[in-house]
């Protein structure tokens, strides 16, 4: 008898933290050609006193010490102002720790797919994987091609690591993603002079940090109740001010369409307000954005969050279904798919995000929910070539599911409807799902699919309850002399989530296995009609209390 695959530890359901901060938009109208020249003029001044500093702080490296940012924000502070010294290393901070994050993550990332060579190198020729990990390579010429991928592997890794050990980053100011357009122009559908435009306001610097206490949160770059908004200008450009104390008044009024009040409460109070002035070179606008954070958040507990039930959603790559499930577990209502295309630009597919998510909201808002579970999803060591291999679709399904995005901006969205996040472990739940649930609740009027399955039993994790509804058959001769067949299935009993095995005995509860017929049936003469003398225990799901 084969030996029974062991299951991994399925970790606990939590309730996911709710937005630090926030972060709202607007554009800026009706200015002048002598606003447009003023903010050009001060972004790419501050732009490359930015750039400046962040080459800076790269040669500093693991040196980087108290002195050496109070050096380097002394130096800024000459050329520009100490407000604006100030936003600029900080910003600079922020993007050598992103760097070196990302660095840490190749660094992984490499590693795992090393390993992985090495593990299917060392296996026979066509053997099968098992275990969850793959077999070996099918032919001489593939075993021979990834030797030499494992050793670019294996040359970059070494490569990577001694430029952590040193301190080393890679950042490029403006995105990478741009700086290689510059070379495939026709592709992008850009000329070099729109490519440089766009280059140029990438790497501009038009962000100010907020500070309580001072005259409506930002001493920088100012905005009013009224929507006068105005900046102060760095030294070398202080010819250009309008407005007195070397500030630049721009022409027109700003309104905050979203999150209105909340702003003007904030500016109101003196209470810190973060902005940044950016330009959309495409379209030929400019906007503004405030940011500030959040503090003292209330935390709801997790048993108040499953309190009247709460709506599972399985995330697919097309896709969300979702399922609402009252609080003892039992899937309530119809299913529901809300679709979105993920193709197309960065732009789009955030919208499409936005729009499937407020719908879901809505959705759950009018069935009475307080809570939407979702899985943890991690796919970074389940997407790499090393291990899939020439599953190419596989890896692309996977790459394809929005998991980061989604999750932050379900979080977000929830904590403004008034909805709390459930986030549980991702482990069986498709699964599992398909094999006690799709068949169940699925009629001659309903179809449920996979992923429908998935949400009740994505639902049911959340709010504690076993994925399988319940335990095995009572003993004796499987009926009810010991007690009800359908009896819920505790935490700790030990194979909850497996399947019923099948054994003899009747199929209704109403003849005793042992029953004497009083007359003899007649056999059939075909074979189809012949019954089988092995009986075919009740399923568990169609049994009701």
């Amino acid at each position: 008898m084969a030996e029974k695959k062991s299951l991994r530890s399925v970790a606990r359901p939590f309730a996911a933290d709710g937005p630090t901060g926030v972060s709202i938009r607007t554009r800026l109208k009706g200015l002048t050609p002598e606003d447009k020249e003023a903010l050009w003029l001060v972004g790419e001044h501050m732009g490359r006193l930015a750039g400046r500093d962040l080459a800076r702080r790269c040669q500093d490296g693991l040196e980087h010490s108290t002195g050496t940012w109070a050096d380097r924000k002394r130096d800024l502070s000459a050329e520009s102002s100490s407000r604006w010294a100030g936003s600029v290393t900080a910003n600079t901070h922020d993007q050598w720790g992103l760097s070196r994050r990302a660095q840490h993550a190749h660094l992984q990332s490499l590693d795992a797919g090393i390993r992985m060579l090495r593990h299917r190198l060392s296996l026979p020729l066509g053997e099968k994987g098992s275990r969850g990990k793959p077999g070996g390579y099918r032919s001489t010429h593939e075993w021979f091609q990834k030797t030499r991928r494992l050793a670019v592997l294996q040359h970059r890794f070494e490569e990577v690591r001694v430029e952590r050990e040193a301190g080393k980053v890679s950042v490029v100011r403006g995105g990478r993603r741009l700086l290689h357009q510059r070379h495939h122009l026709t592709e992008a559908h850009k000329t070099k002079d729109q490519w440089r435009q766009e280059w140029e306001a990438a790497r501009w610097f038009l962000t100010a940090d907020g500070e309580s206490g001072k005259r409506h949160g930002n001493e920088t770059i100012r905005a009013t109740p009224d929507g006068e908004v105005s900046i102060k200008l760095p030294k070398p450009l202080e010819h250009l001010a309008n407005a007195p104390r070397g500030r630049y008044a721009l022409t027109g009024a700003v309104t905050f369409r979203h999150r209105g009040e909340e702003w003007a409460g904030r500016v109101t109070g003196n209470r810190a307000v973060a902005y940044r002035i950016h330009h959309d070179v495409s379209r030929d606008r400019w906007y503004l954005d405030a940011s500030w954070t959040r503090k003292d958040l209330p935390v709801v507990p997790l048993n108040t969050l499953r309190t009247g039930g709460l709506a599972g959603v399985d995330m697919n790559t097309d896709h969300l279904a979702a399922y609402r499930l009252d609080e003892h577990g039992n899937p309530v209502g119809e299913p529901r798919q809300f679709l979105y295309d993920l193709s197309g630009n960065a732009d789009h597919r955030d919208a499409q995000l936005r729009h499937a998510l407020t719908r879901l909201m809505h959705w759950a808002k009018r069935t009475g929910v307080q809570a939407i579970a979702i899985e943890d999803l991690d796919f970074s060591d389940g997407k790499t070539r090393e291990k899939h291999g020439r599953k190419k679709r596989f890896r692309q399904l996977v790459s394809g599911i929005p998991t980061g995005k989604l999750r932050a901006r379900l979080v977000s969205m929830c904590a403004e409807a008034g909805l709390g996040v459930i986030a549980v472990d991702p482990a069986y739940t498709s699964m599992w799902g398909a094999q006690h649930w799709q068949k169940p609740l699925t009629t001659s009027k309903r179809k449920i699919t996979r992923h429908q399955a998935a949400a009740v039993a994505i639902g049911r994790r959340a709010l504690g309850h076993p994925i399988r509804r319940r335990t095995a058959p009572p003993p004796h001769d499987q009926s009810d002399r010991a007690g009800h067949r359908t009896v819920q299935a505790r935490p700790g009993i030990p194979g909850r989530e497996e399947t019923r095995p099948h054994g003899p005995g009747p199929r209704t509860r109403s003849a005793q296995p042992d029953t004497e017929r009083k007359r003899a049936t007649r056999t059939p003469n075909t074979v189809r009609d012949v019954r089988s003398e092995q009986e075919r225990a009740q399923d568990s799901l169609l049994l009701t209390d």
